[in-house]
């Protein structure tokens, strides 16, 4: 392999986690980086390693992605999804889908058999089929949770900005031993969103962004706010200039917070491997793999480490 030590970092979403909620998103985003690790460790590629690792968390129904999506204005799930090679800035998005239980792996299909970036809603449906992608019953990706929110948000005197902070939008990024870095985003988008809304997530340079240049990032927190200052770009620019990752994310965050009023997270990785998953949310659920080192948590300044055999083991058990 190259002389790179691969690295993946993956979140879970930020908001605010309900706490009979920690343990399964804890859980949830140790499960998905050690998928994408897996894939690292054997040669693989970053781009193969986010998607594994979003793959992972849209088949978990503790997030807002694949089962478990938020429903819109008429009781349905409709997911958006967007994958990044920093090799070549090739990228695959999806937007508004429905009945599909993995939308990045259609994301991934869009990056790599199209000429195009973005498929939507009908087209990206047509699309799925052509590529002989199973479907999904709708009412296989509802869980009874998202359904009870949003007949609570669609009562008279509901507020869903409420219960909008409790996101839930995953994500992946990761360096590969060659050197190349990709990302990954995935969201089932805002509780009771109007039919063909499009959020952050689909957006290249908003949910996502990968460059060999300088490094790749996630994001997740207020869809209209993240792309009102293109936050993963907006990340990779502070990147550019010489910030390291963490200083770089604080940043991007802080001037969303004080130009839009926009809460969020993000995770990035630079093309040397150096990491960091911030947010101005509450919360936001996190892990991250390097030097067979697990390291994750859900609230600021949190950090539990384990070895990456630790984990392994506990998650043969169960957690």
């Amino acid at each position: 392999f190259g002389g790179m030590k691969p690295v993946i970092v993956v979140h879970g979403g930020a908001g605010r986690i309900f706490k009979e909620r920690e343990e399964g998103c804890r859980a949830g985003v140790v499960r998905a980086a050690l998928r994408g690790y897996a894939i690292l460790k054997q040669g693989g590629s970053a781009l193969d390693a986010v998607e594994e690792a979003v793959r992972s968390m849209e088949d978990d129904p503790h997030f807002n992605a694949g089962c478990g999506s938020v429903l819109n204005e008429k009781g349905e799930v409709e997911m958006d999804a967007i994958i990044m090679d920093g090799k070549n800035l090739d990228s695959g998005a999806v937007s508004a889908v429905k009945c599909i239980a993995n939308p990045i792996k259609l994301a991934r299909l869009v990056m790599e058999k199209t000429k195009h970036m973005l498929l939507t809603d009908h087209g990206a449906h047509l699309f799925a089929q052509a590529m002989g992608v199973p479907e999904t019953p709708g009412e296989k990706l509802v869980t009874e949770r998202s359904r009870e929110r949003w007949k609570k948000n669609l009562e008279p005197d509901s507020n869903p900005e409420e219960f909008q902070k409790d996101l839930g939008t995953v994500g992946a990024v990761a360096i590969d031993s060659e050197g190349n870095v990709a990302c990954a985003t995935s969201t089932g988008g805002l509780s009771n969103k109007l039919i063909g809304r499009v959020g952050d997530t689909a957006c290249i340079g908003s949910g996502g962004y990968a460059d060999n240049h300088s490094g790749a990032t996630s994001t997740t927190g207020h869809g209209e706010s993240i792309m009102k200052v293109v936050l993963a770009r907006l990340v990779l620019y502070h990147m550019e200039q010489g910030m390291s990752p963490a200083m770089a994310a604080d940043t991007a965050l802080d001037y969303m917070k004080t130009r839009v009023g926009g809460l969020g997270g993000v995770i990035v990785i630079d093309n040397s491997g150096e990491w960091a998953a911030r947010f101005s949310t509450k919360q936001m659920s996190w892990a991250t793999i390097k030097d067979d080192q697990l390291h994750y948590g859900i609230y600021a300044g949190e950090r539990h480490t384990k070895s990456i055999d630790e984990a392994l083991i506990s998650e043969g058990e169960g957690l």
